[in-house]
């Protein structure tokens, strides 16, 4: 027998590798692992990197720079489920470190993670597929790709899921995704209120938060207010109220009803629910600030709309908010006052807070620290005082008027745009509008008009409008320099500014001297740049350019070279001769010192006798009828004090000087000052006198004109043939009376050799005077004529139209010549 041979084992195939466990201690070699193709090893590889990231967001950071992101992206969409568990797992806890997030932004991953939301998928997946898009959501590019893709959907079914933690992401997504307005529309109409609905009932308080947080925001859009209210969303948020167990959503919960109150269908479902009531119990119960300030901003939201402030006040809610402003609160008493300013727009309730005396208290909040508060209780009162003098009168009584003068050098915008507007609607009455402006109210104003807020400047031009209705009023405002500012508003490209400037300066051009004062500031060449342009022309520019002209018929003559026959001339028109645009038209005072030259004498009418031309002071001069505006407008604000003089002996003790400074001091104050004064023209009253007696009789319209131009021809030298005019010496008679009078202005009474230009204009004024219809038209080259309308015989079937004419003053005096004739612009032209 031979020997026996141990028989040899079949040797392991050559192409099988053996099997290598491996442990990893860096998270290196596990992101390098993530480019295995074993399933199992990718598996783990994605398991410990998720734990490794959920330690910390450093270790996000570092997970990233080693490369993870790219293929973590990959595999989520892996076709072994355990793969993709882990590695949606480690993508979601990763996506919340935000330079994560900037690198994912170039892998384009929101498509893949949203298919992780379908049924198909474990609940383990769902919950970390939903962190993720909790995570990114917050960004808007993000918002704008899961809208793109489809998203929200997947997410509102996701709202059932039986996991609380997938409910949580869901929401808290949809959450960032609806301050979107798009993706509010469309949880609309994917029909997510139910669900949302659903979840205020859950045991778990952060999702209830969420929800209602999210129904809050929702409720903003229209379609959505009636979505939930179809679907008994007041139900919901009622019963939310009505549970105690649940304060902490009580603020949440009437923050929704705010939104819906917008709507008079949902108002009056709340009442008809008894909602209405149990807010207005809340208001008086709740014991969380929070939440009693959310019910009465409730009912400010309310009384948004007409028919909604008439139910309130059917309820007292004006007793309810009174009792709150005793409220300690800071923003308790901010809301009360700003429900005070929207229920105050029904009349009924305006009258019901001052008889349960609740504008004092509101008055007082004006001298609260916060800013909120301050505007707050200024919105209530400028509400409260809207058309509504009796309240205006019990801020006054409260002493408002002084706070709210203070509340204009706020620095909070909103208190000064709301206190400017309580003076606005107080100014109406003539006792608390010198109150105001005794507390310095116009410098306060402004000040306002350099502001670069558009509200506080309307709120300003307003306010100012109001208050500069007397020349009290007006010397104030020019003395603070505000016309300039006020000018210079015009040039606004915001419409409204340029309105309300149009508007104040239409007031403030009530006097001669404020209207020069605007024209020198650029107001008026500003305001007909304006009225040329087709765009930025309207009725408060033609307003204030009309007023601004016709306050001082001076200023209008020299600019526009024209008077109509509805400008009636006064004592203290002036003629100042043809001033170009954009240069200054002096006073009468201010030419009267200047030394005489040789230009052009300024002409000036004053036919009233000294004892009839009083000069008062400047706080209670006043014109003494309509017609005498001019004549004490033009004297200058400017005064010097005359002082008795006083003869002292030396002998005299110590205190009797001072009691004779004293009464000098007391007499300086007390005697009326004496201020510059065109003097009296007697030729000129005699002229007048003359035409009231003659002409004024005569009953023919053509007859009193014919008498009218002889006077005046007589009275300026007499006819003058056209081919002698150059005899006619009329420039050395001017200078000449200029020199014996030592001054520039001339007294048209005074001129016995007039030209065309100083008849017409005696013929104007004197017209002007007896009831005749004239206009006045400078030319050129000292050529100046009135027009007149005469009408013809009365026809068969009618009156005849009036007709245009020219009258001769020069040359045959008293000949009528139709406008446009031959004969007329021989007259008018060289």
């Amino acid at each position: 027998m031979g020997k026996k041979v141990k028989k040899e084992a079949d040797p392991f195939p050559k192409d099988v590798f053996d099997p290598l466990p491996i442990e990893s201690k860096t998270a290196a070699t596990a992101v390098l692992m993530l480019s295995s193709p074993e399933e199992e090893v990718l598996a783990k590889a994605c398991e410990a990197i998720h734990k490794f990231a959920e330690k910390g967001d450093e270790n996000k950071t570092s997970l990233m720079c080693l490369g993870a992101i790219e293929p973590l992206s990959r595999l989520i969409s892996h076709e072994d489920k355990t793969v993709r568990r882990n590695a949606v797992m480690a993508l979601g806890v990763m996506a919340s470190n935000n330079e994560v997030k900037k690198c994912l932004k170039t892998l384009d991953v929101i498509p893949a993670v949203i298919s992780k939301l379908s049924p198909e998928e474990n609940v383990v997946v769902h919950e970390f597929a939903t962190l993720c898009l909790t995570s990114l959501s917050v960004d808007f590019s993000y918002k704008v790709q899961i809208f793109d893709h489809k998203g929200l959907e997947p997410l509102i079914q996701l709202l059932s899921s039986p996991d609380p933690d997938v409910k949580k992401n869901s929401v808290e997504c949809i959450f960032n995704l609806v301050q979107d307005i798009q993706n509010r529309a469309a949880v609309q109409r994917l029909n997510g209120l139910p669900p949302f609905l659903d979840l205020l009932r859950s045991e778990f308080p952060v999702i209830q938060q969420l929800a209602l947080r999210t129904i809050e925001n929702i409720t903003t859009d229209s379609d959505t207010r009636v979505a939930f209210r179809n679907a008994q969303g007041f139900d919901r948020i009622l019963e939310l109220l009505a549970t105690k167990e649940f304060s902490d959503l009580h603020e949440g919960a009437l923050r929704v009803i705010c939104n819906c109150l917008e709507d008079s269908e949902s108002m009056q479902l709340i009442q008809t629910m008894g909602g209405l009531e149990q807010i207005l119990q809340f208001v008086g119960t709740a014991t969380l600030p929070e939440a009693q300030a959310n019910a009465v901003k409730a009912i400010a939201r309310m009384a948004q709309s007409s028919e909604n402030r008439k139910i309130l006040h059917d309820r007292n809610v004006e007793k309810a908010l009174t009792d709150l402003l005793m409220q300690e609160n800071e923003s308790v008493r901010t809301a009360v006052c700003q429900a005070v300013a929207a229920v105050s727009k029904n009349l009924s309730s305006k009258e019901t807070f001052r008889c349960l005396d609740a504008i004092g208290p509101i008055v007082q909040l004006l001298n609260s620290e916060g800013s909120e508060l301050r505007t707050a209780a200024a919105e209530a009162l400028s509400s409260l005082t809207n058309s509504n003098n009796l309240n205006a009168y019990a801020i006054y009584d409260a002493g408002g008027d002084k706070l709210l003068v203070q509340q204009l050098r706020d620095s909070c915008t909103g208190a000064a745009v709301y206190a400017a507007s309580v003076l606005t609607n107080m100014a109406s009455q003539e006792e608390l509008r010198r109150s105001i402006l005794a507390h310095e109210a116009m410098p306060a104003l402004v000040e306002l008009l350099h502001s670069t807020d558009n509200n506080t400047l309307i709120s300003a031009m307003q306010a100012v409008a109001s208050l500069a209705c007397d020349a009290e009023a007006r010397l104030e405002l020019r003395n603070v320099g505000g016309l300039s500012p006020l000018a210079q508003l015009l040039k606004s490209i915001h419409p409204e500014i340029r309105r309300n400037a149009c508007w104040a300066i239409s007031v403030c051009a009530n006097d001669e001297i404020t209207a020069l004062d605007l024209c020198n500031a650029g107001a008026l060449e500003i305001l007909q740049e304006i009225n040329l342009s087709p765009h930025r022309n309207n009725k408060f520019s033609e307003l204030a350019l009309q007023k601004l002209l016709d306050s001082s018929l001076s200023l209008k003559y020299s600019l526009t070279g024209h008077l109509s026959a509805s400008d009636i001339t006064t004592d203290g028109f002036y003629d100042p001769g043809q001033i170009r645009m954009g240069h200054q038209v002096p006073t009468l005072e201010d030419i009267s010192k200047q030394v005489v030259n040789q230009h052009r004498a300024i002409i000036a009418v004053n036919g009233k006798p000294p004892d009839q031309f009083i000069t008062k002071g400047p706080d209670d001069r006043k014109p003494d009828s309509p017609t005498e505006t001019n004549a004490s407008s033009v004297m200058s604000s400017t005064r010097s004090s005359k002082t008795p003089s006083k003869m002292k002996g030396k002998g005299h003790k110590e205190d009797e000087k001072k009691k004779d400074e004293d009464e000098s001091k007391s007499q300086q104050e007390t005697v009326v000052d004496e201020a510059w004064s065109l003097p009296y023209d007697a030729a000129f009253h005699n002229l007048l006198k003359e035409a009231a007696e003659s002409i004024s009789p005569l009953q023919d319209e053509v007859k009193m004109y014919t008498a009218l131009a002889m006077l005046v021809c007589e009275a300026m030298g007499g006819q003058v043939e056209p081919e002698k005019l150059h005899d006619f010496l009329w420039e050395l008679h001017i200078s000449e009376l200029k020199f014996e009078s030592c001054s520039n202005v001339v007294l048209i009474g005074k001129i016995k050799k007039g030209t065309y230009f100083h008849r017409a204009l005696l013929f104007k004024v004197l017209a002007d005077r007896i009831g005749l219809s004239c206009s006045l038209i400078r030319g050129e080259y000292n050529r100046a004529w009135n027009e007149i309308l005469i009408t013809g015989p009365k026809k068969r079937h009618g009156y005849s139209q009036p007709e245009s004419y020219i009258i001769d003053l020069m040359h045959q005096p008293g000949n009528l010549m139709k406008s446009n004739s031959p004969a007329a612009l021989a007259y008018q032209t060289i």
